[in-house]
């Protein structure tokens, strides 16, 4: 559990609820199913024809990476690396054919098997470059739908600010319930603006962030398995891996 995104996103709604407390408002005034219902399928309607049913679905299983610290295996590939490249320089490449298959990294499987496969480096360094591109270029075409949902969130709200202002127009006749109304109607610029600017532009940074963390990786580990495929040293292949952690 990443816990500075949980308690990011607690404080910055409970900063806003605690906020309208403190001056002297109804929490419970903020809670308005109807403004909420144009603000979302609105936000979802807008996201939704801009990107396509796919990128969405891959957008919101990515959000769920917001809230996990991705785990840490540096340590654990330098040293499976170092002995990789003892063995192939002891046995030849081919003796790695056994440990492709139990290699957990993904990435790092499908290099050792190219690898087995007999390409040779710089072809297999231009292999798993494209890979990373065609991967960068999916993530990121999910990250845009958040970015899409803040830039559309607070004009729908602003929307739905304008649809309540025009029910209290058709009121005025009973100025008692023109204040409130009109309270009400500004509930929906609130959604719009706060989940922009608290939730779905947050969500899209910190994907943004893991990303590049997440390229910057397998090109590290690119440039190790190149070097196992060319028969470099277990030390140099060691020294390109701290790279990774510098």
């Amino acid at each position: 559990m990443d816990w500075g995104s949980l308690i990011g996103i607690v404080l910055a709604i409970g900063g806003v609820l605690i906020g309208q407390w403190i001056e002297g408002g109804n929490p419970g005034s903020l809670l308005q199913p109807a403004a909420l219902l144009i603000v979302a399928l609105g936000t979802v309607g807008a996201v939704l024809l801009q990107a396509g049913l796919p990128a969405c679905l891959r957008a919101l299983a990515m959000a769920k990476s917001v809230f996990r610290e991705p785990p840490d295996d540096h340590a654990r590939l330098s040293r499976a690396f170092v002995f990789w490249s003892s063995i192939a320089r002891r046995e030849g490449l081919l003796s790695l054919e056994r440990l492709c298959d139990k290699e957990p990294d993904a990435f790092t499987s499908k290099g050792l098997r190219l690898i087995v496969d007999g390409i040779d480096a710089d072809r297999l360094r231009t292999m798993l470059e494209q890979d990373i591109n065609v991967w960068e270029d999916r993530e990121r075409a999910a990250v845009k739908v958040w970015e899409a949902a803040g830039g559309y969130a607070p004009t729908v709200g602003i929307l739905g600010a304008v649809l309540g202002l025009i029910h209290v127009m058709e009121n005025l006749s009973e100025p008692g319930k023109l204040g409130a109304g009109i309270a009400v109607a500004f509930v929906a610029t609130i959604y719009g603006v706060g989940l922009a600017n608290l939730v779905f532009l947050p969500i899209a940074g910190r994907l943004k962030a893991r990303i590049a963390r997440e390229a910057s990786r397998r090109e590290v580990l690119t440039e190790a398995l190149a070097a196992l495929a060319a028969g470099e040293n277990p030390r140099m292949i060691e020294s390109r891996m701290a790279a990774w952690a510098a």
